[in-house]
């Protein structure tokens, strides 16, 4: 019985097998330009097909790197984000030196930055993007995609930024104020240039008065007024102050 079901299992494979569609061999420039085709009728995985055989077929041709970027572009548009930063990786391992791979780092930021959702969700494609987009900047400051990755850079920055305020506030609704302050003094510390610093600085300053210590709320809402003297912020802060006083 077990050597009929080895038998009938091992004809499955074959059968299996004989069914694949080998590929003809053709010039690596054929391959290319039909694979394109399929690009511009947006048949995505009829073109990632052709391109991953212009790898197979010539490994060894500029073109196969090229064929590489495309499949993982055409992974990022139909979005399929994991797809992408996994054959961005690959293409980065095989040619760490290419003319493509400051795209390649560019997409591969792209793919976290578009997964990127509010603020009470978790911020790993967040971080993800901005680390990308510094190795980017870093390797390849020179470059197009290193201009536009600086602007995506202070985005996400406010969007993590945001997640902290969030989670401050989760904190002073719990009655858990030294980690509500905690988490306010790290947006005021580490993203002073986002706009989540003004609701930060007034955070302290509630934290502070709530805990009595009225030294650190003057010096924070002093900082608050300084550097932001026409924010809603502000006026909430001085606010409270008067309250306090009275």
């Amino acid at each position: 019985m077990k050597k009929i079901f080895l038998i009938a299992f091992l004809c499955l494979i074959l059968s299996g097998c004989a069914s694949d569609e080998v590929m003809p061999e053709k010039s690596v420039e054929t391959l290319y330009n039909e694979a394109m085709d399929y690009v511009e009728d947006e048949s995505y995985d009829k073109a990632i097909k052709l391109f991953d055989e212009v790898e197979r077929q010539h490994p060894y041709s500029p073109w196969a790197a090229k064929a590489q970027i495309m499949t993982a572009y055409l992974y990022y548009k139909q979005p399929k984000y994991n797809d992408a930063v996994l054959a961005i990786n690959r293409f980065l391992s095989l040619h760490p030196g290419n003319k493509y791979a400051p795209y390649a780092y560019y997409l591969k930021g792209m793919c976290y930055y578009e997964q990127i959702t509010d603020t009470d969700r978790s911020q790993m494609p967040t971080q993800e993007a901005y680390d990308t987009f510094n190795r980017l900047i870093v390797l390849y400051p020179n470059t197009e995609y290193a201009k536009d990755a600086v602007a995506k850079m202070r985005l996400t920055l406010n969007h993590i930024a945001g997640k902290e305020l969030t989670i401050g506030r989760y904190y002073l609704k719990q009655g858990k104020y030294g980690a509500a302050l905690n988490r306010f003094a790290d947006v005021v510390r580490n993203y002073q240039n986002t706009e989540q610093v003004e609701e930060a600085l007034y955070r302290l300053t509630e934290t502070y008065l709530i805990l009595g210590l009225d030294d650190e709320a003057k010096r924070a809402a002093a900082v608050l007024g300084y550097n932001y003297p026409a924010s809603e912020w502000y006026k909430k802060a001085y606010n409270l102050m008067e309250k306090e006083k009275k």
